[in-house]
């Protein structure tokens, strides 16, 4: 009894390990990952030494399959498809197809059982035979070996009723047991399934041979196709997986159980989404290409001493299949791009989201174009990708543009170039160009922004060539000691023919707040600065125009001309002290003049004070093209250059950023008494909301004057963080925009804890 029950149990631990091993051997093939599948395969490739004409090759099988799949539409469907019209390509005559090696490959998807497993074994048996050819030659050998046996059954059934030698040759293939008028009528759901997938796996071979002829071209001509043709390998795989299906379900429905369970749909499904996301690197290489070639035309017409503007503005604008029409916004009309020959043509480059402003910016130049009939203007929206919602918007725009317009739902071809060389980024830009082709500026935006601004209430002094303080910044208490010192050397008897005059930057006319001054001074500024800072030297003026930027976030600043020539800028304080230094020096006033003392003393005065400013200088990327790098306008040391995320807090609270909300007992909200510092000297204070989570939230919406304030924090998770007494909590935040990260010596500490953000 012991040792037929010892027997026993080894039985069982022998079939227990049998199917554990079975187990262990399945392939469940839908969830393989990419890098499991090409582990796999890379096993069955060597070097490709074997060659032949595969594209000829091809040709033959998609004129093979596309004529069986018409026979399929034609005898299941009834359709009336005339098959001697279907549209052919022509192969060459000589074609030395391998023979051989498409029966082997045929012999491999012959009669197969179904099942995942089978598939998958198949196409790597099928991998192993083809192992010396390219990745695109393995699927074309293998769509040829399956294609010989489908082209053959579907033209013996188109014959069966008209050749007796067809007729013999049909019955060896069983062809009758599927035309049967019941039979198709019991298949036909089944056939038109194999029909259709069949198509499909010829597309996406297709697309494997542009991948082909694409890599001709330069890599850097189509960043694109390498990330393809990298995956490359996989897409094969999966295409000779669903080939091994289909010859697997046409076995079945030929058999003598032709309802054996075999579902295509997973394989379609997976072919499918091969195919979309083929199809996207297509689209996206093919573009990429275009935007190269256009590149180089226009890069090339650019080269010549004189070209006419109009064939430098198609080649940017226009491809050779598009209209090549604009559209009159004064009047509504189509006109020829004829129009636009022998004029120096002001290209106003943008994309859908420039403003009223944007717009009436350009507005008083669109007047002087009617007069002067040499000029003209041309709106050309850039967009990647066309929308209808895109499209409502243009239509919105158009009405308020009365120069001409560019209207075609393409990319702009030249975009490549309209981006890299004149550094379009989104915002609105001004290139000029002179009836020759000559570019006579990049961006006249920032010159208009300049010197063409009508915003600024200080033109008509500008143009009296009087001495002009303009102040400005947050400090209120150190603006009105400045103005007030000012208003002081205007009465003085010794500074009153001298012709000074102050503005105070951000009040109105009336003597109110007024931010739109301010923020148009500031983007005239920006402007002006990305205008001179073109080249790398950087004369006084740049200079000055840095340290005004530089001054931009400090609590006071000032800007001196005699006229529209700057004499010099400083922080507030400074110009505070050196005015005092003025008032005492009246004799060297009455000799030097007051433009000569000012500079003079402030010298003297930056050099005896016992800090300096720390320089920093924000320049939207978007504004155009900036330097690469820059040399410190108040040292001879180059400044380090940082990127700098910003949140919008007009899109509160959606993208709110960085306050922090301490959760406790009480119920009201507070400011922090100790401040966080952030760069460069600049602090904030810190809202803390005593309470839940929805009081906080609702107490930060209800309280409008955030909208003041910076966002600081960069967020180390999504929602909550435990940095700062204990447990925190973060609105709703971007975990990947931050502003500024401090290091851990630059850190504020409270209780002891380091804040580092």
């Amino acid at each position: 009894m012991a040792s037929i029950a010892k027997e026993l149990v080894s039985r069982v631990e022998t079939t227990v390990t049998t199917v554990k091993e079975k187990i262990a051997s399945h392939i469940s093939l839908f969830t393989l990952s990419d890098e499991k599948i090409t582990e796999l395969i890379y096993e069955t490739h060597v070097h490709a030494d074997e060659s032949f004409d595969e594209d000829s090759l091809f040709v033959v099988v998609e004129n093979i399959l596309k004529r069986a799949t018409q026979i399929i539409d034609k005898v299941v469907q009834g359709s009336n498809v005339h098959v001697d019209n279907v549209d052919e390509k022509y192969p060459k005559i000589d074609l030395n197809v391998p023979l051989c090696t498409i029966k082997s490959v045929g012999s491999e998807l012959s009669c197969k059982p179904p099942g995942e497993e089978i598939a998958h074994k198949t196409a790597l048996s099928i991998l192993q035979k083809l192992s010396t050819y390219t990745w695109e030659a393995k699927s074309v050998l293998t769509l040829a070996a399956f294609a010989s046996d489908f082209g053959e059954f579907w033209h013996l059934a188109s014959l069966y009723n008209s050749d007796h030698l067809a007729k013999q040759l049909a019955i060896l293939k069983k062809v009758p047991q599927l035309i049967k008028p019941v039979e198709l009528q019991k298949r036909r759901l089944a056939i038109l399934e194999v029909s259709n997938l069949i198509k499909t796996v010829v597309r996406v071979i297709s697309i494997f041979d542009e991948f082909e002829k694409l890599s001709a071209n330069d890599p850097k001509d189509i960043p694109e196709l390498p990330a393809a043709l990298n995956h490359l390998p996989v897409d094969v795989y999966w295409t000779i997986v669903t080939i091994a299906a289909i010859s697997t379900k046409i076995s079945i429905l030929l058999s003598d159980e032709p309802d054996k369970p075999h579902d295509l749909a997973p394989y379609s499904q997976k072919i499918h989404y091969v195919l979309n996301k083929l199809n996207l690197h297509l689209t996206i290489s093919r573009k990429q290409l275009v935007e190269a070639e256009a590149f180089r035309k226009i890069r090339k017409l650019f080269s010549y001493s004189s070209t006419e503007v109009l064939e430098i503005i198609k080649a940017l604008i226009f491809t050779k299949d598009t209209v090549q029409t604009l559209i009159d916004g004064s009047t509504n009309r189509t006109v020829s791009i004829e129009t636009l020959r022998k004029k120096n043509t002001l290209l106003f480059f943008s994309s859908l989201d420039i403003t009223d402003d944007d717009i009436a910016l350009l507005k008083p130049v669109y007047d002087t174009t009617k007069k002067e009939k040499n000029y003209t203007i041309v709106w050309v929206p850039v967009v990647e990708q066309w929308t209808d919602e895109l499209r409502k918007k243009f239509d919105a725009l158009r009405p308020k543009i009365p120069w001409y317009i560019v209207q075609q739902f393409t990319t702009v071809v030249g975009i490549k170039y309209i981006k890299e060389v004149w550094q379009f980024k989104g915002k609105p830009t001004l290139v000029v160009l002179s009836p020759q082709g000559k570019v006579e500026n990049t961006n006249a935006i920032h010159l208009i922004k300049s010197w063409g601004l009508k915003a600024f209430p200080f033109d008509s002094k500008i143009k009296e060539e009087k001495i002009i303080f303009f102040i400005g910044g947050k400090d209120t208490e150190l603006i009105q000691n400045i103005s007030k010192k000012v208003t002081t050397l205007q009465n003085d008897p010794v500074f009153k023919d001298k012709g000074i005059e102050y503005v105070w930057v951000g009040k109105s006319a009336q003597g109110g707040e007024d931010s739109s001054i301010v923020a148009k001074f500031w983007g005239g500024i920006e402007s002006l600065f990305v205008n001179k800072a073109k080249t790398q030297d950087i004369d006084l003026i740049t200079k000055d125009i840095q340290k005004l930027l530089a001054y931009k976030n400090e609590s006071a600043w000032t800007v001196i001309s005699r006229g529209s020539t700057v004499i010099t800028t400083g922080h507030g304080s400074t110009i505070l002290k050196v005015l005092d230094e003025v008032e005492k020096s009246k004799e060297v006033v009455k000799v030097s003049g007051i433009e000569k003392v000012i500079v003079e003393q402030q010298q003297i005065v930056t050099r005896t004070q016992t800090f300096r400013y720390c320089s920093h200088i924000d320049i939207p990327i978007s504004a155009g093209k900036v330097p690469d790098s820059l040399k410190c306008p108040e040292c001879p040391r180059t400044m380090e250059s940082y990127i700098s995320y910003k949140v919008e807090l007009s899109q509160w609270p959606v993208t709110l950023l960085g306050y922090i909300w301490k959760l406790g007992e009480q119920g009201k909200p507070s400011l922090l008494n100790k401040p966080i510092f952030g760069p460069h000297g600049t602090s904030w204070p810190v809202l803390h909301a005593w309470g839940t989570r929805k009081f906080a939230y609702e107490s930060m919406l209800s309280h409008s004057w955030l909208t003041q304030w910076p966002v600081v924090f960069g967020v180390l998770e999504p929602w909550r963080t435990s940095f700062y007494l204990g447990e925190v909590s973060i609105l709703p935040a971007i975990s990947d925009a931050i502003l500024w990260k401090a290091g851990a010596a630059d850190c504020e500490m409270w209780d002891g804890h380091c804040h580092s953000f």
